[in-house]
C-alpha cells in the first residue's frame, strides 16, 4: 500500500487508513523502531490488563503477592457494601 508523506506543522508524517488501523489494532499510541531504512509501528494498546501475567509473576517471585483483604469475612455476612 503506498501512501504519502505530508506536512505537519514543521514535521512530516502519513495518514493511516482506519482498516489498517482495525486490523493492526492501533488505537491511540504506537511504538515506533527503526530498523535499516524501515520504521516498525507496534501497537502499544492491547487492553488494560497488558503486562498484568508478568507483573504477577514478579510479585509471586519476591513474595509480595499476599492478600491486603481477606478473602473470606468472618462474622456478619450481611454486611452491606
Amino acid at each position: 500500500m503506498k501512501v504519502s508523506v505530508v506536512r505537519i506543522g514543521n514535521s512530516k508524517g502519513i495518514r493511516i487508513p482506519q482498516a489498517v488501523l482495525k486490523a493492526c489494532q492501533i488505537t491511540d499510541a504506537v511504538d515506533l523502531k527503526v530498523e535499516g531504512r524501515r520504521l516498525i509501528l507496534t501497537p502499544t494498546g492491547g487492553g488494560v490488563r497488558r503486562g498484568w501475567r508478568e507483573a504477577a509473576e514478579r510479585m509471586t517471585a519476591l513474595g509480595d503477592d499476599e492478600l491486603l483483604i481477606p478473602d473470606v469475612f468472618e462474622g456478619d455476612l450481611e454486611l452491606e457494601w
